[in-house]
């Protein structure tokens, strides 16, 4: 009856932390004969973690870069880079995505500040609109792949796996991703028109790497520091939280002390939505162990086949159906549990598995019905669903592509963790 009232709850579009906590609850009371004291311990102990705490900290982190000035001076750096090629502004766009991936980690984040940015930009340039929302929400894919991610985080504390090995993990296919949808917009830009931005020029590249400078060096010290065994990624983001009052107050002199509480409002608040979704979930997930789910979705995916790509290929179709309707932090929580014991089974490393469920989830941003990078870019972008979905399936299919490269080789994500760690 649980189970049936987390797709009711689902179906009339009740946010996701309700639905899984009023659908947990009742299994508590109901079914399982449990108290409400383990009730609340579970949503509790969910939560009560060292390395979630670095989740919090990467999103102040973002909030402070971007009020401080750095997002607007890496876009001039990408500018610098690559606005020279054809479809030069969609590169740009691109490109900062990429670069913004090392500052917050966060699709929605990046679809927020960069498409505030580079849309307006862009269809004054002669952009379709359409076109341009659409290369926005699917770039912010790639941060969330590229270290550091916080759906990383998320997966790391969940199944038990190295939050730095994860980081690693994700780096190659995300600038697969990234390299991959710039090869896409030039065959748009060759098809309607769009032409490059400017000319190349050293001295231009040389004042925006300069000025871009302090940008550049938030990625390095988390990523170097993490890497080199110097800090954990929870103390990793308390530096970055530190680096980044720092560069904001007292360098580009872009952040303005009053706007201090409301920034830390802001932050808290969308840290708390993600905190109580994974809090959520942790008791769902509860239920789902109680009731021996995650033994018998193994059991149910192989005695499928006996055949290793097709159970692979099955998973990608289950992963990829679920990041369509559930929040990430949600889905990693429930589902890795749940797949585990099929991931054993098919002898997979931790750190290409946690690949595979987290660039599946991630594709899902952007793949409707409920993609929230398509809601986000919609807003911003001011461009209905209906439009932005007809254009963003070419990014879709190439996430798709993504995914089947992740699974099918290994040595994508395991390279560089084994070379590094």
């Amino acid at each position: 009856m649980a189970m049936l009232l987390f797709v009711v709850f689902l179906v009339i579009a009740m946010p996701i932390s309700f639905a899984l906590g009023i659908s947990a609850f009742y299994y508590f009371l109901f079914e399982g004969n449990l108290p409400t004291e383990a009730y609340m311990n579970t949503l509790f102990s969910g939560i009560n973690n060292f390395s979630l705490m670095a989740i919090p900290f990467f999103v102040l982190a973002g909030s402070l870069m971007n009020e401080g000035g750095l997002t607007i001076r890496l876009v001039a750096l990408a500018r610098s880079l690559v606005g020279h090629i054809v479809g030069g502004l969609a590169h740009v766009n691109v490109v900062t995505s990429m670069l913004f991936a090392g500052i917050t980690g966060s699709a929605v984040a990046d679809t927020s500040a960069v498409g505030s940015i580079l849309i307006p930009s862009m269809v004054e340039d002669g952009y379709d609109r359409d076109l341009a929302t659409a290369i926005t929400a699917a770039s912010s894919t790639v941060g969330p792949i590229i270290p550091p991610s916080i759906p990383m985080v998320v997966y790391g504390v969940t199944a038990g796996v190295s939050i730095g090995g994860l980081f690693l993990a994700g780096a190659i296919p995300g600038l697969i991703l990234g390299l991959g949808q710039m090869g896409l917009i030039v065959y748009y830009a060759k098809k309607r028109g769009y032409g490059a931005t400017h000319q190349f020029s050293c001295s231009s590249l040389w004042v925006s790497c300069k000025e871009g400078l302090w940008a550049l060096g938030m990625p390095v010290i988390i990523l170097g520091g993490i890497f080199g065994g110097v800090f954990t990624p929870t103390e990793a983001a308390v530096i970055a939280v530190v680096y980044a009052l720092f560069v904001g107050l007292l360098i580009t002199k872009s952040l303005k002390i009053r706007r201090l509480p409301i920034i830390f409002r802001d932050s808290a608040l969308t840290t708390s939505v993600v905190m109580i979704v994974i809090s959520m979930a942790a008791v769902f997930g509860r239920v789902l162990t109680l009731e021996r789910i995650p033994s018998a979705m193994a059991e149910v995916f192989l005695s499928l086949s006996d055949n290793p790509i097709i159970l692979l290929l099955l998973l990608n179709l289950f992963l990829l159906f679920v990041g369509t309707w559930l929040e990430l932090g949600a889905a990693v929580v429930i589902l890795v549990p749940v797949l585990a014991p099929l991931s054993v089974q098919l002898g997979l490393d931790p750190l290409h598995f946690g690949a595979i469920v987290v660039v599946n989830l991630i594709i899902g941003f952007i793949t409707p019905p409920l993609g929230v990078c398509l809601f986000v870019g919609s807003s911003i972008g001011k461009v209905s669903i209906e439009d932005l979905i007809k254009v963003i399936w070419p990014f879709i299919i190439l996430g798709i592509i993504l995914i089947l490269l992740v699974t099918f080789v290994p040595a994508l994500t395991t390279w560089l963790p084994s070379v590094l760690m």
